[in-house]
């Protein structure tokens, strides 16, 4: 999973070309083509969720911190503004716990599955956290894709944690995502700042709380074993920080409602991905892509709601 909910740019945005926006689009899918492989990665590395987000992050930091300085975008947030910045971090790292437990505990096209699910969770959290009017029509899309983890759900039992943890880590992104977009705009910082910020509040959380998830599970590993560095260091590097600037790329020349359209191909990489190298088409029934089909059907219905209100 590598969405991100982005704060407001602060660059200008230009009108672009016809072959500008063409090859904007393709760095677009090359961006949802990378992201599709971190589900994948959560399968090939030995390590549990917990150590494997933990490896990520730290990874991730100093790769961002360096491309943001060769970019010439480094600049220090005031203190005001690093503590909720890093609070909405330790929401991020613990949705990537929860998804990578999620997939370790079924198999990947479940764990993506149960992410398209977070519209549902933004239908609840968002008028608890703005003081929104509750929207009927939002809840009634949302629980068509209900409808389809209900179908996941009605596979062989041991997916059901899995899928029970898919749902844990889609209502921490959800969380996520809205309270991203309120400290981001409260506070002005631009999206590279607010992701290098928030990747450091969640290092340092999950720093803090490796000790104790040693002591409580003292037979998992904190350590990579074989190619699993390699694979890590690929997870924290290039398919985290490629991916997010190559979004920022594309919000400069193609509307949010393109982007978050192509963005929901991830999933279906990520499956096509799981299906190629670990045969799991093999694992799932009937009834679990008659539950996807209806996933992307409210996905695609919510998005198509964006777009008519943003164009009003």
């Amino acid at each position: 999973m590598i969405r991100f909910a982005l704060a407001p740019l602060t660059n200008r945005h230009f009108p672009a070309t016809m072959k500008e926006k063409t090859a904007t689009l393709l760095l677009l899918h090359l961006a949802v083509f990378l992201a599709g492989w971190t589900g994948i990665f959560g399968r090939m590395i030995s390590l549990s969720g917990f150590p494997l987000v933990w490896i990520r992050v730290l990874v991730s930091v100093p790769t961002l911190l360096g491309v943001l300085a060769l970019l010439g975008r480094l600049h220090k947030v005031p203190m005001k503004s690093v503590w909720p910045i890093a609070g909405c971090g330790v929401i991020l790292a613990l949705h990537w716990v929860a998804f990578y437990a999620s997939i370790q505990s079924s198999n990947v096209s479940v764990g993506v599955a149960c992410i398209a699910t977070s519209c549902f969770f933004t239908t609840i959290f968002n008028p608890l956290i703005n003081r929104k009017r509750f929207s009927a029509v939002e809840a009634l899309i949302s629980f068509i894709a209900i409808a389809g983890v209900l179908l996941i759900f009605s596979l062989d039992v041991r997916y059901r944690l899995g899928i029970a943890l898919g749902l844990l880590s889609a209502a921490l992104y959800s969380v996520f995502s809205i309270l991203n977009k309120n400290v981001g705009s409260s506070t002005g910082e631009d999206s590279g700042t607010m992701l290098l910020y928030e990747l450091i509040g969640g290092a340092v959380f999950l720093s803090a709380v490796i000790p104790v998830y040693s002591g409580i599970f003292p037979s998992e590993g904190i350590t990579p074993k074989g190619s699993d560095m390699v694979w890590l260091l690929i997870l924290g590097s290039i398919l985290t920080v490629i991916p997010f600037f190559l979004q920022l790329h594309a919000l400069k020349r193609l509307s949010a409602f393109t982007v978050n359209l192509t963005y929901n191909l991830e999933p279906l990489y990520s499956i096509l991905f799981a299906a190629v190298l670990f045969g799991e088409t093999r694992e799932v029934g009937p009834s679990f892509w008659a539950g996807i089909a209806l996933i992307v059907i409210s996905v695609f219905i919510q998005t198509l709601r964006v777009r008519r209100s943003s164009a009003a």
